[in-house]
């Protein structure tokens, strides 16, 4: 079944966007395994993407845990970062090996920041000139947060600092903050009937190297689309467009040097060969006779060669064996009796 691709910056509404994603289609009896950050290194950790070995490794178990639940049966559902286009490529070419639709979803944060990723396609607001930070709260209505306590922020608690002034663009309804103690644990692995919702806290300074790494999908390459873009969190998730897009569109073609080879009787080269040489046998014959302008009619075709100039057996034995080396590729009982025919198609596309 479909692959469903998550990309953007944290604090954008991927895994709010995934469990509403994966509510709806497990309502409809389907089986939905979400894969994060989390599945995999078994708490939330923002620090794995500063060090490149490390993100490196988490790419690479990322992928090997979509690959273990691809199938044709499951929807699966990567939530991550993905911002990477070569990593989303590899994801593209899982689901085409496993002759399964894929999907992307870009989640943007609404407002963005001044330089960062952008939708694809969007025209530049070049009227506004704002200089815009990230600065994470650090008071608690007026009131010093308690010592060894740390808020557990989603996008939406993260305030703009433009021109000077601070300012929230998010409702405050969708304001979660957590306080814990410094010895329970920084992640707690929630359930699965339960709203998976982003932990880990990502410093100024890593938002900006992540801003500054981030590619943006583009809709023009075929690993990005189909592509379904979302600002913010008050914009309606597009099930319906999702689900034509998994579970009515085709799986993206696999590479024909990956695919078997169709099954061809003991005596198809052997065939081959002989047509092949029989119609060029019948060619240097008639050419003896033959004024420029004629049309040939070879042995076993039914169609004609227009003769334009004498040919010698070494051009003629060269496309010979350009054409055996072909036709051996693509082997097919069902050309057999249209070989010679095909020969000399051949010859008259290679000597005109």
């Amino acid at each position: 079944m479909p692959l469903v691709v998550f990309c953007g910056l944290p604090y954008s509404g991927k895994s709010r966007r995934a469990e509403e994603l994966r509510r709806a289609l497990a309502a409809e009896g389907r089986a939905v395994y979400v894969v994060d950050d989390a599945a995999v290194l078994g708490t939330e950790d923002a620090t794995v993407y500063r060090d490149s070995a490390r993100e490196k490794a988490l790419r690479g178990a990322l992928r090997a845990a979509v690959e273990r639940r691809l199938s044709r049966h499951d929807v699966v559902i990567l939530d991550s970062l993905n911002y990477i286009k070569g990593f989303r490529y590899e994801l593209y070419c899982l689901a085409r090996a496993a002759r399964t639709p894929l999907c992307l979803v870009y989640c943007i944060r609404p407002g963005g920041l001044s330089g960062g990723p952008r939708e694809a396609g969007a025209a530049d607001n070049r009227g506004q000139n704002l200089s815009v930070s990230w600065k994470p709260r650090t008071e608690e209505r007026g009131r010093p947060l308690a010592a060894g306590s740390s808020v557990l922020r989603e996008p939406q608690t993260v305030d703009f600092v433009v021109s000077g002034r601070t300012q929230s663009d998010v409702p405050k309804e969708l304001e979660q903050e957590e306080t814990k103690a410094p010895d329970l644990p920084a992640l707690v692995t929630p359930d699965k009937s339960e709203k998976r919702v982003s932990s880990a806290f990502y410093p100024p300074e890593l938002m900006e190297a992540l801003m500054l790494r981030f590619e943006a999908p583009d809709s023009r390459n075929r690993w990005d689309r189909p592509l379904f873009t979302l600002v913010g969190l008050e914009e309606p998730l597009p099930l319906a467009e999702i689900r034509a897009a998994l579970f009515e569109n085709q799986a993206p073609p696999p590479h024909q040097s990956t695919q078997s080879q169709p099954l061809a009787s003991g005596s198809f080269l052997h065939q081959l060969d002989q047509v092949t040489s029989q119609v060029l046998a019948g060619l240097m014959e008639a050419q003896k006779s033959a004024v420029p302008g004629d049309l040939l009619k070879l042995p076993g075709t039914t169609e004609h060669l227009q003769f334009t100039r004498p040919l010698t057996m070494a051009e003629l034995s060269r496309l010979r064996r350009q054409f055996i080396s072909y036709t051996k590729m693509h082997p097919n009982n069902e050309n057999l009796p249209q070989l010679a025919n095909m020969f000399l198609q051949y010859l008259s596309q290679s000597l005109h």
